[in-house]
Parts: structure tokens; sequence; C-alpha cells
């Protein structure tokens, strides 16, 4: 009997429920650590890239680089300007359910949004073997990762990428936002980049068609177009972040907006510098040896680079979908509850968009 209780209670607690239910119990017994590794979010610096401070060393020059972003942030763009760098092996989302070690599930399908990529997964030719180490829960699940977590798995997988890298290794990811403390305790000598992108761009992008989502949905409307795991997400960081909780949102834009704002914030704090996908675009000759500096690669020529960047207009598209009093009284409410929960005002760390 003992033995089937306790089968019981450990199928019970895989589920979001049985979660939900041992989160409420615990409200209040233990510290809320998600939120104090932002404990100094107040005093990060405000301009859009961190200081790279101390040179690297020649050892350090050898070591992987990182790519952490968010959906529909231009970080395939960064990916692809790697992948067309001689001296790297760039990885295009390890994680991705898709597989792309694994000829047989990987497909061949390609984002027609990705302009001028015709494969993802040409560096994971050979690499079966790293199938071994694979969990696709990284997808979803256990999204907040904080340095002292055990997944020795998903250190196993990325280690297995670096070393079958024949030069220096670039990951791109989308899923590991909130794992940078994770990341950097366990490849200390990684170099991480973070790219963001406007969040109300952003947002009609992961709509894909952003007419066909109206702003007066509601999220119990939104499951159909959620293109991109907002709600996946959501509910696995409200445990963390108890705000993300989809049954208590009004619109699915403010769940988007604190992921995106809080996967800013770790981006900020934990990666070594910070793209804006605007500025990138916009003014190449400043952006590309920035981006090249801080994976270590300042001698490299990057005017042939600046032909993969398609010029995209910058006007504001997320007009069409709503107006500025629309979208900035959704985020107000949203800066209000992240400066509670925090115990800072994070408004001030806003990227300098002209809004």
């Amino acid at each position: 009997m003992r033995r089937k209780l306790f089968t019981f209670i450990e199928k019970a607690l895989r589920t979001d429920e049985g979660r939900r239910i041992v989160n409420d119990a615990m409200k209040g017994l233990t510290s809320n650590h998600a939120a104090a590794i932002l404990a100094h979010a107040s005093v990060l610096d405000t301009q859009p890239y961190l200081g790279l401070g101390v040179p690297y060393s020649e050892e350090q020059k050898k070591s992987p680089v990182f790519i952490t972003a968010r959906f529909r942030s231009g970080s395939t763009l960064l990916w692809n300007i790697f992948r067309h760098i001689t001296v790297c092996t760039a990885y295009y989302e390890p994680l991705n359910e898709r597989r792309w070690f694994d000829p047989a599930l990987r497909g061949n399908r390609i984002d027609n949004t990705h302009i001028g990529v015709d494969d993802y997964w040409r560096e994971y030719d050979g690499l079966e073997h790293i199938g071994q180490w694979y969990q696709e829960h990284w997808i979803d699940r256990n999204l907040f990762m904080d340095a002292p977590f055990w997944e020795p798995n998903l250190a196993a997988y990325i280690q297995g990428l670096i070393d079958a890298a024949p030069n220096l290794a670039v990951l791109q990811f989308n899923r590991v936002d909130f794992r940078l403390p994770w990341l950097r305790h366990n490849f200390p000598k990684a170099r991480l980049i973070h790219v963001y992108r406007h969040p109300r761009d952003q947002w009609c992008s992961t709509l894909v068609n952003p007419a066909s989502f109206a702003k007066t949905g509601t999220v119990a409307d939104f499951e159909s177009h959620d293109h991109f795991y907002l709600l996946a997400w959501a509910r696995d960081l409200s445990f963390h972040f108890p705000f993300l909780n989809p049954d208590t949102a009004d619109h699915p834009y403010d769940l988007f907006y604190y992921v995106w704002k809080l996967s800013y914030l770790y981006g900020r704090q934990f990666s070594h510098a910070s793209i804006c996908f605007e500025s990138l675009c916009e003014t190449p000759d400043r952006e590309l040896p920035r981006l090249l500096r801080a994976a270590g690669l300042e001698e490299y020529d990057y005017v042939p680079l600046k032909k993969l960047i398609v010029r995209a207009e910058m006007e504001k598209k997320w007009s069409q979908y709503a107006n500025d009093e629309w979208f900035e009284e959704r985020e107000s409410i949203c800066e209000t509850v992240l400066a509670t929960y925090l115990g800072c005002d994070s408004r001030g760390q806003l990227p300098p968009y002209d809004r």
C-alpha cells in the first residue's frame, strides 16, 4: 500500500495540477529564489550593450559562444552570421524538438521568414550519438534553472556539441533565457551573447498573422494562435513567477510581456554582451564589430557578413495591431506587478526604444 501510495503521488507531481498544489502549499515557506536572482536588476546598465570588462585570455578565446534569445527576436540572423564565419561551427537551436542530429526525425521544412537559410542541420550531420542525452522535456519543463540545478544530461549534450565542433562552437538557443545561471555555472569559460527585439513587434511576429488574433481576444482564444509556446512557458514559469499563471491573465500580451521583460533582465544580468536586433539591422557597421568582439573575434573582417543582413523596414509595425495607448496600458500594469514582485523598479530597465 505504501509503494502504491508513493507511486500515485509521484505521478501526480508530474502534472501541472500536482505541482500547483505543492506550490500553493509551500507559498511563503520558501524563498523566492527566481526573483532574488534579479535583486540587483535596478542597477543594471541601461545602455543596450554590457561592457566586456577585463579582456579575455587566449584560452578563453577558444571557448564556446552561447546565443540566448526569445523566439522571433532575430536570433536566426545571428546564427546565420556565425555560420558564415569560417572559424566557427554554428549550431541552430540545440534544444529544438526536431532533433537536428536525427535525420529520420528532423524533416526538411524551412521557415520562409528565415531569409538566406536553406537548412538548419548540416552541422549536426554525423552526431547521432548525442541523442543518448537529449530529453524532450527540455522544451517546456524546468525552464528556470539556477546554478546548482541538477541536469547532467543537458550538460553532457551541450558538451558533446562543443567537443564535436571542428572550430569555435557557437550554440544559438531560444530556450535558455531562465537557465543562464545554470549555463554560466556549468560552462564558466563560455561567452554569452543576448539578443533582444522590441516587444511589440516581437509579439506581432509570434502571431504569424496578427490580423487573425484581435486585440480583444482572450487567453482562452489564444491557444490556437500560440505558435511559440507562450502558454506552456507561462505555466511552467508560474511556479517561480505566480503572475504568469494563464488562468489569471487578462490578455495573452500580458503573459508575453512578462516573459519578454524577465528574459531581458536575465539576459542583461548573465550575458557578456546584449545585442539589439533593430540596431544590428539599422547600423551594421557599428553593431557587427561589437558582435564579433563579444565572441572573441576581434580581427575578423565583418564587411562580407553585411550582405546577410536584409534591411527590414523599421517602422512601428505593431501600430497596425493596436495603438500606443492600448500597449502602454497593458505594459504599465505588467511593470507595476514586476516592480512589486522583484522588489525594485524595473521600469528603468527598458531598452531605449522610441515609442
